[in-house]
């Protein structure tokens, strides 16, 4: 999905510098805590006691439910309650750390930090929207249900967790389905002090934070916002904002965060395959978008991650059309931009494609310049090297292509070949991609990428039909070629979307699958 190049207002999040975690590792071990090899993060000794899962239905995918799904141990599909455990030590650390910055004669506060769940969102009056978690909640606790809340507090590093989910109620469960309750999300999720929901505000109280951290200009939960968290902000010092150092955590992937994501790269990849196998020389676009949704869900994603764009011939220069509803012509091109969700991380591919299975001269000319440019930039992947600096990379490439295939004269200045370059690519080469498709959106573009961060690339050429001054036998096409990539130490970037027809060659010869 497209990234745009607006500089939006957002707080300048940084990671910390990889020898950070060094030094936050020293004082956990002199505290009593030991070193867990995973990502560097520590944890305390025996700080997850294991629970029997109930035998029943949860609000969410269980070992006893979904054996197939879940294994013992596991809070989400791949994701163990471990790994949550340690998100949260590492949250605690960040904040530590920022605090002594920040506040040294702070030092020993006691931290409250809030994080709470998405509502349910209703699109007429009493038919509910699938719901979707609240990444950052979810990223933190692994619980998929409505109407909850996560609380980290402890004096100097908040390590201490309680989960707040809603009372079973028979009544609403009869319409809505099984809800953990109490001991279901403490057997899942690993966190051993859970409350009710609406004793949120008392617990809050009780805890006296001194520091409080909580995003409470926009509350993505209005209604437990307004109950339970204002009253605490009324009488308590003003809450500092959690979502950038969530954010840089989520930034770098773990293993099992790629697994995840290659999973999701592979259904989409598979889907595009399919999808161009089932294209013809006339064909609508709802068909497509039928089949590309079909074939993501069948392989095992949960849904699709956002509304795909489906644009046929010169609608593809309409860079979000998200219509889906008119035929394509034989002859002309479709660009599919779209991606699967696969247990809270998600795809992001876009191909362009003759609909008929064959590219013409123009169309193969246009194509072969975007691909080159897309190769250059994947090679450029590496730790140390931005997305803004891609970004430039990209411009100067597509610059050189748009002279020399003729879109611009050929003594046009270097100055204007990059105007005209933004012209005919007015998006920014990428965006940061994981639990969101525009993941991590506090995180700068000029950040030097790290190892285990997840990227899209995605350069394209646009030349809408009524423009005059590019060649005739490009107008009206439209090209984009984007990619999924986790940066590597070694090795070169991981192309998470390797498996979606690309090259020329390889596009016609899955067309032709049919």
């Amino acid at each position: 999905m497209l990234p745009s190049t607006s500089t939006l207002v957002r707080s300048a999040v940084r990671l910390l510098p990889r020898g950070t975690w060094g030094r936050i590792e020293t004082s956990l071990v002199n505290s009593g805590c030991v070193q867990c090899p995973c990502r560097n993060i520590s944890v305390k000794p025996g700080g997850l006691k294991p629970k029997t899962v109930p035998p029943r239905y949860l609000g969410q995918p269980s070992p006893f439910t979904h054996p197939h799904l879940v294994k013992q141990g596991e809070v989400t599909p791949g994701l163990s309650q471990t790994e949550f455990e340690l998100r949260r030590h590492r949250l605690a650390s960040l904040i530590e750390a920022q605090a002594d910055r920040l506040e040294p004669s702070a030092s020993n506060s006691t931290h409250v930090v809030i994080v709470l769940s998405h509502p349910t969102r209703y699109m007429t009056n009493d038919i509910p929207y699938h719901f979707h978690q609240n990444q950052d909640f979810l990223y933190l606790s692994g619980f998929l249900e409505p109407d909850s809340a996560l609380v980290l507090y402890g004096e100097r590093r908040p390590d201490q967790a309680i989960l707040f989910t809603p009372r079973r109620d028979p009544g609403r469960e009869l319409w809505d389905g099984p809800r953990s309750g109490k001991d279901g999300a403490a057997a899942l999720t690993g966190i051993e002090r859970v409350h009710c929901t609406e004793e949120l505000g008392v617990v809050l109280k009780s805890l006296k934070g001194t520091m409080l951290w909580y995003d409470s200009s926009q509350p993505v939960h209005p209604r437990l916002h307004q109950t339970h968290v204002a009253p605490v902000l009324e009488a308590g010092p003003m809450p500092r904002s959690i979502r950038p150092l969530i954010h840089s955590l989520r930034a770098l992937k773990s293993s099992a965060e790629v697994a995840l994501m290659q999973a999701a790269g592979h259904i989409t990849a598979q889907a595009f395959r399919r999808t161009m196998a089932f294209s013809r020389g006339e064909v609508d676009e709802a068909v497509l978008f039928a089949k590309f949704d079909f074939e993501n869900r069948i392989h095992g994603a949960n849904f699709l991650a956002y509304p795909p764009v489906v644009a046929g011939g010169n609608r593809a220069n309409t860079l979000h059309y998200i219509n889906n509803n008119q035929i394509i012509k034989d002859g002309e091109m479709v660009l599919l931009d779209g991606g699967c969700e696969y247990f809270g991380y998600v795809s992001d591919i876009t191909r362009t494609w003759p609909v008929n299975g064959k590219f013409s001269p123009a169309q193969a000319e246009l194509y072969e310049a975007v691909l080159e440019v897309q190769r250059s930039c994947l090679s450029l992947c590496s730790p140390g090297v931005s997305l803004d600096h891609i970004y430039s990379t990209m411009l100067a490439l597509l610059g050189r292509q748009i002279r020399r295939l003729g879109i611009v004269k050929a003594s046009t200045s270097d100055v204007d070949i990059l105007k005209a370059a933004r012209r005919y690519c007015p998006h920014h080469v990428g965006h940061y991609l994981g639990m969101d498709v525009h993941d991590t959106p506090e995180l700068s573009r000029s950040q030097p990428l790290q190892p285990g961060m997840a990227i899209t690339i995605e350069p394209g050429l646009y030349i809408s039909e009524d423009n005059d001054e590019a060649p005739e036998r490009f107008r009206g096409l439209g090209v984009r070629i984007e990619d999924d990539v986790v940066i590597r130490d070694k090795g070169g970037p991981l192309i998470l979307s390797s498996e979606a027809p690309k090259t020329i060659t390889d596009v016609e010869r899955a067309c032709a699958q049919r």
